[in-house]
């Protein structure tokens, strides 16, 4: 299927770049044993960047290519060397494109009134052990991971900036019209829906310079979906003024100049928002006998509802610099009453990470029949997605942060009870902890790099292993204190020997 050259709506997926890990590293070198931690911090990642290019008319470049992903940032090294930050991608698009989340429907940014706008921010690094280290955590044996990057599906839609609107039926003579008072050359021919895509043109009327759009042709029905329908009333929408091209000429059946005027402000009403746009009708093709007559007969109809007529012919140009100046007028008078509104003050202000409470907790079932404790915030979120469950220090640093925000006496509030899940996190897969309340905080931690001995002592899998290394041990011990030369295998395997042995002759006896 060939690729239109001219796009106005395009969904786009963006993925911004994940932050890189931290790194945990101990100072190495000769007669410095205790050299300190050195672990650098993991580079940002990339940010995926719209912003506005004067030149571009269309969002082509999208439908070709629908997928974006900025590069990540790199993890932090040794010797205090911070990872490299991912580079934005800066994405060009014709000014007037409206950005909205095509999941929540929400509009991000319309950049017909501003330049930029960041869809998806890359991620935080992670931070080393270096960054880690306080006066109860000297060395650190872990370090922070990077957080993951936005991904979002963005649809971009394209409004032309133009001041005047030209609306018609097809073959009215819009195009004619555009090519006849500026210097656009859009094509023109004598069939129904030649525009299929919007054009624009400059005029210069005065010491006034406007931008005239003409739109593919509606019909009854458009709103229906007959025809083109009505999706590209949508270039008109930032429009000063509209513009009703009428042909007086026309041969089919059942079409005068009154009755279109009907048509297509029904259909103008049908798409909404365009009812505050000042009107003005211009009746084409008087260079035709007849549709001379057919103006002269409507003029005066048209003017008794309160528009303004100007009988045209973008043929030999009869009537179109009446028709440009009085476009002219409007667009000055919207001009003024904008620059005259009151300049609106702009304060920027930091926005909260968190707005009121840093966390919120709800018992709720697991779905399995037992209970779990949810707890839901930006910065337990946050924490959680940085830590290393690999390393106990990473987990018991994690406990130390979850403590210090209040979260474990909230929870002894609210009357959990010590082994109860608690789970973390958004969606079906958050993390999910046992409550274990008392773990003493804030002392100095003396446990070997990347150990946590709070959580060595209350892991009962931990003291199983250290029970069973005990016994054996201690069996070992038996064994070699008879002979200290001999090997303790084969004194074990002839201890064994001797109790099957033994065995077998206590059920020989038995016999």
């Amino acid at each position: 299927m060939a690729i239109p050259s001219f796009v106005d709506r395009a969904r786009l997926t963006v993925s911004a770049g994940n932050g890189g890990n931290g790194c945990a590293s101990v100072h190495r070198e000769k007669f410095k044993p205790l050299g300190g931690p050195d672990g650098g911090n993991g580079g940002d990642g990339g940010s995926v960047i719209l912003r506005v290019d004067p030149g571009l008319t269309t969002l082509v470049d999208y439908h070709r290519q629908s997928q974006r992903k900025a590069p990540g940032g790199q993890p932090g090294m040794g010797g205090h060397r911070n990872g490299a930050k991912g580079d934005d991608i800066v994405l060009s698009v014709p000014a007037g494109t409206v950005v909205t989340d095509d999941e929540t429907g929400e509009v991000l940014a319309d950049l017909g009134t501003t330049d930029e706008v960041v869809v998806a921010l890359g991620g935080k690094g992670g931070l080393g052990n270096a960054a880690l280290a306080s006066s109860s955590r000297k060395a650190p044996g872990f370090a922070l991971l990077g957080e993951e990057g936005e991904a979002r599906q963005v649809l971009l839609e394209l409004k032309v900036m133009a001041d005047i609107g030209l609306v018609g039926f097809p073959s009215a003579g819009k195009s004619s019209l555009i090519a006849a008072i500026s210097a656009a050359k859009p094509k023109i021919a004598d069939y129904p829906f030649t525009t299929l895509v919007p054009n624009l043109g400059v005029v210069v009327a005065g010491e006034t310079t406007f931008t005239v759009a003409d739109v593919p042709g509606l019909i009854e029905g458009a709103s229906a979906g007959r025809g083109l329908g009505h999706d590209f009333l949508r270039h008109i929408e930032r429009c000063q003024a509209i513009v009703h091209v009428i042909d007086c000429a026309t041969w089919e059946p059942g079409r005068e100049p009154l009755r279109d005027l009907d048509v297509i402000e029904h259909e103008l009403a049908a798409y909404g928002g365009l009812e505050d746009r000042p009107r003005l009708v211009a009746l084409n093709k008087i260079d035709v006998p007849d549709a001379r007559d057919m103006a002269e007969i409507v003029q005066a109809d048209i003017e008794a509802r309160g528009l303004r007529v100007f009988p045209i012919s973008t043929k030999t140009g009869e009537g179109l610099t009446r028709l440009t100046f009085a476009m002219a007028a409007i667009v000055g008078e919207r001009r003024a009453q904008q620059a005259a509104s009151p300049v609106q003050r702009i304060v920027i202000r930091p926005r909260a990470v968190d707005d009121g409470d840093v966390f919120t907790i709800r018992r709720q079932g697991d779905g399995e029949g037992g209970l779990v404790w949810r707890v839901r915030g930006t910065k337990p979120e946050r924490w959680v997605r940085q830590t290393d469950f690999g390393n106990d220090e990473a987990v018991g640093y994690l406990a130390d942060r979850l403590n210090r925000i209040g979260i474990e006496e909230r929870l002894l509030e609210m009357g959990a009870q010590p082994g109860d899940a608690v789970a973390i996190g958004a969606g079906e897969h958050p993390v999910v902890f046992d409550f274990a309340p008392q773990v003493d905080t804030g002392a100095e931690l003396l446990s070997r790099r990347g150990e946590d001995q709070r959580l060595n002592e209350a892991r009962p899998a931990a003291q199983r292993r250290r029970e069973r290394d005990a016994e054996y041990r201690a069996a070992r011990e038996q064994i070699m204190s008879d002979d200290r030369d001999a090997d303790w295998r084969e004194q074990r395997r002839r201890a064994l020997e001797a109790e099957l042995s033994d065995e077998w002759d206590d059920e020989s006896g038995d016999d």
